[in-house]
């Protein structure tokens, strides 16, 4: 598992003795004075070499030009960014550098605009996970290759928007750090990570970061009144829990809980998943582990509220003890719940989750994350998570703020007085499941928790939703963490993350994005 550095300059090196990748724009590339990159090309790449292989250079939707043998390429991003794609395209950064990279210890060098500069460091982490079990030879370097994470800036009007302070390199470790903890989590099975090995994660950022973590946990949880919690996780030989982590620096003044949907497998319980849904449920930690990774970048880059992480934690089993359809638990928030789907327990646990941030940790912002529906993949797809709340200027700095980080939202409608019928009950206050789901079911999965904290709560609430973005193919992604560390940016004393929060918006064309096609793409046309 390759080890990450970032550095504020280009590190002089010979391709021959640490191969280079160089990622760009078409434009950026095009742009670009030789001697700027040329660190780490020369003596094995001249400047002539260099022009003509970007001349090369015809992304569809990207494209990649040897420099030297298999050792220093190039390789241009899509020419385009349409209005709800991110314009620094950091998936196909991922995708390039994942298709690219040598196994051993190497540079990858990325040619973008300061704006972009988060977004494709994290679009770099991605591609290189950590967890993994095999055992086949060369699967365990010791020790493990370094990967040399670099940038050229272009663009800006100022001497500023082309230099990268220390302070920038270790923001950027901070949350890379983040994204890659969370991808592990979720990458591992349940075996591995059940409610148990998560609280050691826990534990271990907690240690990390100088706090101490609260647990209630198991038989406790009941006696609390965390119903939602309980109910979900009684039947799993390893007891539910609902952990917290603080960040409380003086002078705060305002109170901000995260509060994450971690069910470390899901079975479905007695609504039982079938062979094919039931593989892959081990990243139902996603929302809750993205929480932890944006909770530590954040506290990291020195968060100057206060900020609350609220883990709501459980294994959907089958057993005895599991919760059975017809049931009816009373959630934290007094409510009474009929079970009539134990597939839908994410909105149980998060439900408790969300009224402990309101009514114990006295929260005016609460953000929930969670792999909550399949239907989210339906309605906003695979690179975009759903967002649901009861703010219009959070619903719109959201959007703004998750193209600017590459995890990417999009809004579904909050119309409660539409939608909440869906769980009418005749022997308690709600169902848990909705009767046509057909009926905008991403959003009435998040009006069922946000209805807990009631939907005259006067504070901000989201809700986000991201069962498909937290994974690609077989791999986590890490969904969440950037997209967290952003959107609360202009809480943290760290320039870069204040600046992604506070950018004015930017009105992008429709087809284009930010793109510009450069006078080469004319001439392959001519």
């Amino acid at each position: 598992m390759a080890l990450l550095k970032f550095h504020r300059t280009l590190q002089t090196t010979d391709p021959h003795t640490v191969p280079v990748l160089i990622v760009g724009q078409l434009r950026h590339l095009t742009e670009l004075p030789f001697e700027r990159i040329s660190s780490k090309l020369e003596p094995r790449v001249e400047r002539e070499t260099y022009a003509k292989a970007v001349s090369c250079l015809h992304p569809a939707p990207t494209d990649t030009c040897s420099l030297y043998l298999d050792l220093a390429r190039v390789a241009a991003l899509p020419l385009k960014s349409s209005r709800h794609n991110t314009a620094s395209r950091a998936h196909s950064i991922t995708k390039l550098i994942q298709s690219n990279t040598t196994g051993v210890s190497e540079s990858i060098v990325i040619v973008c605009e300061k704006q972009d500069l988060l977004a494709s460091a994290c679009a770099v982490a991605r591609a290189f996970p950590l967890y993994s079990r095999k055992t086949s030879k060369g699967a365990n370097v010791d020790p493990p290759p370094t990967v040399h994470i670099e940038f050229v800036l272009v663009g800006g009007n100022s001497p500023t928007d082309t230099e990268i302070t220390e302070e920038d390199v270790l923001v950027l470790a901070n949350v890379t750090v983040g994204i890659r903890l969370t991808a592990r989590i979720v990458d591992a099975p349940c075996n591995e990570m059940n409610v148990s090995g998560f609280l050691s994660e826990v534990e271990a950022i907690a240690l990390e970061l100088g706090l101490k973590s609260k647990i209630i946990r198991g038989e406790e949880l009941q006696q609390k009144g965390f119903g939602g919690i309980y109910g979900v996780g009684k039947a799993a030989l390893d007891p539910p829990a609902l952990a917290v982590l603080s960040h409380e620096p003086k002078g705060a003044t305002e109170t901000v809980a995260w509060v994450g949907k971690g069910i470390v497998f899901d079975t479905g319980g007695l609504s039982i998943k079938g062979k094919t849904a039931m593989p892959g449920m081990k990243r139902d930690c996603g929302g809750a582990a993205a929480i932890l990774g944006g909770f530590y970048a954040a506290v990291k880059s020195g968060f100057r509220q206060n900020l609350h992480a609220v883990f709501c934690l459980a294994e959907n089993s089958v057993g005895p003890l599991a919760t059975r359809p017809d049931d009816i638990h009373r959630l934290y928030s007094g409510c009474t719940v009929e079970i009539n789907n134990t597939d839908a327990e994410g909105r149980l646990v998060l439900a408790d989750g969300v009224v402990y941030a309101d009514r114990d940790l006295k929260a005016n912002v609460i953000l929930d994350m969670a792999t909550l529906t399949g239907a989210q993949g339906i309605a906003t797809g695979k690179y975009h998570g759903a967002i649901l709340t009861n703010s219009d200027e959070w619903e719109e700095k959201a959007m703004e703020i998750g193209r600017r980080t590459g995890d990417m939202l999009c809004p579904v409608p909050y119309c409660p007085e539409l939608h909440f019928s869906e769980f009418n009950s005749a022997v308690a206050d709600m169902k848990n499941s909705v009767m046509d789901r057909g009926n905008a079911q991403v959003s009435c999965a998040g009006l069922f928790i946000g209805a807990h904290l009631g939907f005259e709560y006067g504070g901000s609430w989201m809700h986000v939703d991201m069962a498909a973005p937290v994974h690609n193919g077989e791999r986590a992604t890490g969904y969440g963490v950037a997209l967290l560390a952003g959107l609360f940016g202009e809480h943290s004393k760290a320039a870069i993350l204040r600046d992604i929060a506070n950018q004015p918006t930017v009105l992008r064309n429709k087809t284009a994005g930010n793109g510009t096609e450069p006078p080469l793409k004319k001439a392959c046309l001519d």
